[in-house]
């Protein structure tokens, strides 16, 4: 796609990586096929391509109005769209670049800048969101039915191992997952330590920063990681082999942390090796299964569906290996329909644009309730709470689920 930067943005940072991207582009439409919000609004606009020729326009000089920024925000980030471009389009970090240039040049209503200050600034803190989850599981009986499925019931994590292994692993202190489902952090833990390997979990990190990435406050996000950084450093350097994740929306940001800080001279090396060294629980069990299956006692023979995060198929480009470790354990896998949708969570999505996201999810459950199961596990946290809020099948982490099985 040709394209000609306007005077402001030509040799910045941003407008270099705008332009390499947009002249990948060669308008085949195939992204259009798999992206959510056009297949539920049918508006070019509200697909990969249109969005592409909305910050191609505003990247040459056009001035963006409200209905651009609807536009993008209407964007799941989901990715899915280059999955299937045939070109190797980053739309991922063009769209990025798109809603920061014209939110610095839209003002937003004072409801919606009022909305993203809160999940930006609540979200993120542990110390502002950990008693507001607890007092709200607290009250959940209390609570109307809509309100009480976004709040999950309080449950024991269980132990946190305390054996010391030469093999070593780094964890996320995450924002909200520990307060929401603290479970899945003390299974992760669990499982890696019968398979010897001690996980760590440095308190002095926090935040991802993609909650702060994906609404506007781009310097607060780079600082999030920047503190992530400094935290495993010094335990990197002692030869720790790896940041474990086990929520892939984490995953996907941090891996992302070589492009966000590549022009940080003081960062940029680290952070190409922490994004280096990130890895997906997806990406480390399976290869273990031997181990693993000698530790699983008797595996039921529910029917089980996986429902894969957009954040591990299409932003981490991780396919099929929780359903084979599943399969190979014995598990009674069935299929999902349109497995490559998203459920509509995506982060803080399901806030901000409601009813969309409450449509994608009504579409996903029934995709993933096609084929009999009775049984969904997943693999993020936004997509775990998401879902359940909207089924009565119980849906877990699989770590967590694994963890029960070698218990």
């Amino acid at each position: 796609m040709e394209t000609h930067l306007a005077d402001w943005l030509r040799g910045t940072p941003e407008g270099d990586t705008a332009e390499a991207i947009l002249r990948k582009c060669v308008h085949c439409g195939f992204c259009t096929a798999t992206c959510p919000t056009y297949q539920l609004l049918g508006d070019e606009l509200d697909g990969p391509r249109g969005r592409i020729y909305l910050i191609k326009q505003v990247v040459e000089g056009a001035a963006p109005t409200a209905a651009t920024q609807t536009h993008l925000d209407r964007c799941l980030t989901c990715r899915n769209c280059e999955s299937t471009c045939p070109s190797g389009v980053d739309y991922g970090h063009l769209v990025d670049i798109g809603r920061q240039l014209v939110d610095e040049r839209v003002q937003r209503p004072l409801a919606q800048r009022a909305l993203r200050t809160a999940l930006r600034e609540g979200l993120t803190r542990r110390w502002l969101f950990d008693p507001a989850m607890a007092v709200g599981q607290t009250v959940r009986p209390l609570m109307p039915d809509a309100l009480r499925r976004k709040v999950p019931v309080r449950k024991n994590a269980g132990a946190w191992p305390r054996n010391t292994h030469a093999r070593k692993m780094l964890m996320l202190n995450g924002c909200v997952q520990p307060a929401m489902m603290p479970g899945i952090d003390a299974a992760t833990a669990r499982v890696l330590d019968r398979l010897g390997i001690q996980v760590v979990l440095e308190k002095r990190g926090g935040c991802c920063g993609a909650i702060r990435h994906h609404l506007d406050d781009h310097e607060g996000a780079l600082d999030d990681a920047r503190r992530n950084i400094d935290a495993w450093w010094p335990h990197l350097e002692a030869g720790a082999e790896c940041v474990i994740m086990n929520a892939s929306g984490c995953g996907a940001m941090v891996k992302d942390y070589a492009h966000l800080l590549r022009n940080d001279p003081a960062y940029a090396d680290k952070a190409a090796r922490v994004a280096g060294l990130t890895r997906d629980l997806a990406e480390v069990l399976p290869d273990m299964l031997g181990q693993i299956r000698e530790q699983v006692r008797t595996v039921d023979d529910v029917p089980t569906v996986f429902h894969p995060p957009c954040t591990l198929q299409h932003g981490q480009q991780v396919r099929g290996r929780v359903e084979a470790l599943l399969g190979g354990l014995g598990v009674a896998v069935v299929p999902a329909d349109e497995a490559h949708l998203c459920c509509g969570s995506a982060g803080t999505y399901s806030v901000t644009q409601p009813e969309l996201s409450l449509r994608l999810r009504q579409r996903k459950l029934k995709g993933l309730g096609a084929h009999g199961a009775r049984r969904i596990l997943s693999a993020n946290i936004g997509c775990l709470t998401h879902l359940q809020s909207g089924t009565d099948l119980p849906v877990r982490h699989w770590i967590e689920w694994l963890d029960e099985v070698m218990a």
